[in-house]
């Protein structure tokens, strides 16, 4: 039961986009389409799942041992860089049909800050290895359904007849905080 309230919370209750304003540049910026919504919120999930485990072992085994706390956010953010570049090598050679889908994504997922945010996150919240590796895969779940859904509306309002000065960004802000509310109904679940 313990788990299913991390997933539950991770992906409505504490939304990472919409809750806790981690993420929003993509948020913004690339959903103007589903599909483009739907690649950037995969990609993020698995570098939010791999990322988050390996900050966790370094933190564990590396940083408290040696009470080098303090440098957390600078480990985190250098391990992060280097995830997404080995894994952008990596797909480029084993994968190149998958890197073709994700190639664009994967430099942009480098300075998303939540990714860095969960890897915090979790080490504050004292999760033991399983309950990070699965808020993070939760969170980026919800970052996931909050990319796809955010584009579904920006594509049904690019439809709209609106006036000028409400085009583009105005009314992508507007709709944005209408989303957020309405997933704050999901906070009396957990």
């Amino acid at each position: 039961m313990h788990y299913i309230m991390i997933i539950i919370a991770a992906i409505f209750v504490n939304n990472v986009v919409l809750s806790q304003f981690l993420g929003i540049c993509p948020f913004f910026g690339v959903s103007k389409k589903i599909d483009t919504a739907a690649g950037m919120g995969a990609a993020v999930t698995f570098v939010l799942a791999i990322s988050t485990m390996v900050t966790f072992l370094i933190n564990q085994f590396v940083l408290v041992p040696n009470q080098l706390e303090f440098l957390q956010t600078i480990a985190f953010i250098l391990v992060i860089a280097a995830l997404v570049q080995m894994l952008e090598m990596v797909l480029k050679k084993v994968s190149p049909p998958l890197y073709q889908a994700l190639g664009v994504f994967l430099p942009l997922i480098t300075t998303n800050c939540c990714v860095l945010g969960v890897a915090l996150l979790v080490i504050q919240k004292e999760f033991t290895f399983l309950e990070s590796l699965i808020y993070a895969i939760s969170t980026g779940l919800g970052f996931f359904l909050a990319m796809v859904v955010f584009a579904g509306i920006r594509e049904q309002v690019s439809k709209a007849n609106l006036p000028k000065a409400m085009r583009n960004i105005p009314i992508a802000m507007i709709s944005a905080s209408i989303l957020a509310m309405a997933f704050m109904g999901f906070s009396g679940i957990a």
